[in-house]
């Protein structure tokens, strides 16, 4: 079959808006809800945000259009990207290399899956007000992370997953994205407004929001900016070049690489006036993790005026942020397998997902969930995104990776673009991997 054939077949993201929407919904997720909060208190409050910003904007500026543009471009996934980079310098083995962010993908969904499992237990438990009911919030979330604790939840989470992927694209990712981030923003801030009536919540939005500038003298902060801007964006190489692999040639690259970033770091920053204020209105520990998800904020609720009726409307909203997040990331192995095998999309989407679901059955014990995160994060994340750029960048070429990514635009990239594309974000993602390894993982 021809390109040309494959690309006439090939499903699409039907507006900028719906790719744009996709994105967000697959870089806002547990980094943002869980993490975010907790190193902007840990490392000087405010004074966290400039280096933040200034990462998540180089990165945005660079890697983040790089892998839009080069999976547009290739029209495929990683594996097929990286193939047809190093085709043009006559080597014949880069689909091997494009495994490596596939695994990577794949790892993470598997936990990915338990977590949103998690989060279906605790709607229903906070519907049904088990969740309110129980005498120590500590002990209701270990039951269902301990080994083979949540195998009906984490099921559910998957089949809810698979029927949205086998929509496929247009109809399925898409539309979901346009319904469930809007939602999770409206819903976020209507518990905002509430947390922010508790006695208390003002020393919380202190803690978040006024600078300690002795902070910025500390390599740390720089280092777990760098993270956390790293991994929020969900550079890969995989996700993002899958997605951009589904965008049509008039799409806007620069501006939807631009609201990416904004909106990302709008939904950090917005789970951090809900959770931050709302710990320290009931002087909890603002942990870190999912003890502060599943443990600290039920604590919240269960002290909080009408708390059962917010913790319904919290968890609504972080199971939208963690459902599009998981999407992105089952759908980077579901095309690989249909891409490299020629199978349907359901019967792709059907072996990928159950095989997620298998591996994922020895995740839901919260250890060894965990393990798994840390080590693919740590050791696998930086690698594919390191790889993707060079082949982006260096064997594909600055030029026409410039090109690529100016198409649909009348604005042009100048020569700062080079620099920070080809020398320092493939240096940052060498960094993110080194650090990772000696500060057991940055984001």
């Amino acid at each position: 079959m021809s390109n040309n054939e494959n690309n006439e077949i090939r499903d699409s993201f039907t507006s900028k808006t719906g790719f744009i929407l996709a994105c967000i919904g697959s870089a806002v997720g547990m980094g943002n809800i869980w993490l975010f909060p907790y190193r902007v208190g840990q490392f000087g409050g405010a004074a966290f945000l400039i280096p933040y910003i200034i990462f998540i904007v180089l990165l945005g500026y660079t890697g983040l259009m790089g892998e839009f543009a080069f999976g547009r471009m290739t029209q495929t996934g990683p594996i097929g990207s990286f193939k047809k980079a190093l085709e043009t310098k006559n080597k014949n083995w880069g689909g091997f290399l494009g495994i490596i962010p596939v695994v990577g993908a794949f790892g993470i969904a598997v936990g990915y899956a338990v977590v949103v499992g998690w989060f279906l237990r605790f709607l229903g438990g906070f519907i049904t007000g088990s969740a309110m009911s129980a005498a120590d919030s500590g002990a209701y979330f270990g039951e269902l992370a301990s080994p083979f604790g949540s195998i009906i939840w984490h099921l559910l989470a998957l089949i809810l997953v698979s029927i949205v992927l086998i929509s496929g694209i247009s109809k399925g990712i898409e539309t979901m994205n346009k319904i469930m981030m809007p939602a999770f923003y409206i819903l976020f801030v209507i518990v905002m407004v509430r947390v922010f009536m508790l006695d208390g919540a003002f020393e919380g939005i202190k803690y978040l929001v006024v600078p300690k500038w002795s902070s910025l003298m500390e390599p740390k902060t720089w280092i777990y900016a760098l993270g956390q801007a790293f991994f929020s964006l969900s550079l890969a190489g995989s996700g993002m070049i899958v997605y951009g692999s589904y965008l049509k040639r008039d799409v806007d690259i620069m501006s939807s690489a631009k609201n990416t970033v904004i909106f990302d770091t709008l939904g950090a920053f917005l789970a951090g006036l809900v959770i931050i204020p709302a710990v320290f209105a009931f002087n909890l520990d603002p942990a870190s993790g999912p003890p502060l998800l599943f443990i600290t904020i039920p604590s919240v609720f269960k002290l909080m005026p009408f708390g059962r009726l917010f913790g319904v409307i919290f968890f609504i909203s972080v199971l939208f942020a963690s459902i599009t997040s998981l999407m992105n990331l089952l759908e980077v192995p579901i095309e690989a397998v249909q891409s490299t095998f020629k199978l349907k999309r359901k019967l792709s989407v059907f072996i990928v997902v159950g095989a997620a679901f298998i591996f994922g059955l020895f995740a839901e014990d919260g250890n060894n969930l965990g393990v798994l995160m840390d080590f693919v994060s740590i050791y696998i994340i930086p690698i594919g995104a390191f790889i993707a750029a060079v082949m982006f960048f260096w064997v594909i070429g600055i030029k026409k990776a410039k090109y690529e990514i100016e198409c649909g635009t009348d604005k042009k990239l100048g020569k700062l673009f080079e620099i920070s594309a080809k020398y320092v974000f493939v240096f940052l993602t060498i960094f993110v991997f080194i650090a990772g390894i000696l500060l057991g993982g940055i984001g």
